[in-house]
This record gives C-alpha cells, sequence and structure tokens, in this order.
C-alpha cells in the first residue's frame, strides 16, 4: 500500500468554466493522463473524495455566502466576481466536492493511513477570501482543510507546504 494519496472524482470535470478559460477540465485530465503514463500512477493509493458538509463550509465562510454561491450557481450565472471565477449549475456541488476531497485527505493522513496527499481537485481553494470569490475559486478548501485539522483532530497550528 503507498503512503501518498491521490484524491480525485471525475464529477471535478462537470466544474465548466466555458471555453478559453484558463481553469478548465483539460488541466485535471492533462494531469491524469500524465501520471497515468509514468510509474508513479502505480505507486499512488487513489482515491474518490466525498461531499464536505456545509457545517465545515460554514468554519469558514458565513452561511449568507455559501448560500449566495449555491443560489448563483443552481440559477445558472457563470461569472461570479469581476471576471476570473466562472461557473455552472453544477458548480456548487462540485466546489463541495473539492472540499470534501481535502477533508479526505486530511482524515487518512491524520488516522495514520497515509503520509501525504495530493488533492488533484475542481474548482480550485485557495485563494477564496471568506466572503468573497477570488482567483477561480468559490470556496478556501485549503482553510476549510486546516479549521477541520483543527477542529476534529485538535491540531494547534497547520503549516501548508
Amino acid at each position: 500500500m503507498s503512503s501518498v494519496g491521490f484524491i480525485y472524482h471525475p464529477d471535478y470535470l462537470k466544474h465548466d468554466t466555458g471555453i478559453g478559460h484558463p481553469e478548465r477540465p483539460e488541466r485535471l485530465q492533462a494531469l491524469v493522463k500524465h501520471l497515468l503514463a509514468t510509474d508513479v500512477w502505480k505507486k499512488l493509493e487513489h482515491l474518490q473524495s466525498f461531499s464536505a458538509l456545509r457545517e465545515w463550509l460554514t468554519a469558514v465562510h458565513p452561511e449568507q455566502y455559501v448560500a449566495m454561491i449555491e443560489r448563483r450557481c443552481k440559477s445558472g450565472e457563470t461569472v461570479l466576481d469581476g471576471g476570473d471565477t466562472h461557473a455552472c449549475e453544477d458548480s456548487f456541488d462540485v466546489a463541495r466536492l473539492a472540499a470534501g476531497g481535502v477533508l479526505m485527505g486530511i482524515d487518512r493522513i491524520m488516522n495514520g493511513g497515509l503520509t501525504s496527499a495530493f488533492c488533484a481537485v475542481r474548482p480550485p481553494g485557495h485563494h477564496a477570501e471568506t466572503s468573497t470569490v477570488m482567483g477561480f475559486c468559490l470556496f478556501n478548501n485549503v482553510a476549510i482543510g486546516a479549521r477541520y485539522a483543527q477542529k476534529k483532530y485538535g491540531v494547534e497550528r497547520v503549516t501548508i507546504l
């Protein structure tokens, strides 16, 4: 068994940012295709993520913000900010799945099943602010993961590498 997890879900490809957008499904498909062509693929433990519970989203983002993202995505809005953060009707659900992938990685590391995890998730989640989408990100998966580690596992300090 590998000590490095590769967290992925095919539904990540449902986050449609539109033709020509730099953060698009093909980026993730290219990563998977490249890894499949190497010996690295066989050394990874492959995990399929789950959707994060709303309580973990709201541990970082206010409920009003989470509800606004859900409403705007499900109503079919395609641009959620001044221009670079695009979405589709599926984006809210896919963003919950992406956050859940990060939480899964934390669970597996904290329970001793993995030494590290690569979360190949979409939409990305490191630029979003507390109440603002930013840089292609709807939620801040990194902050959600850090808060999760603190609350669930009593981690005092989280270092992001």
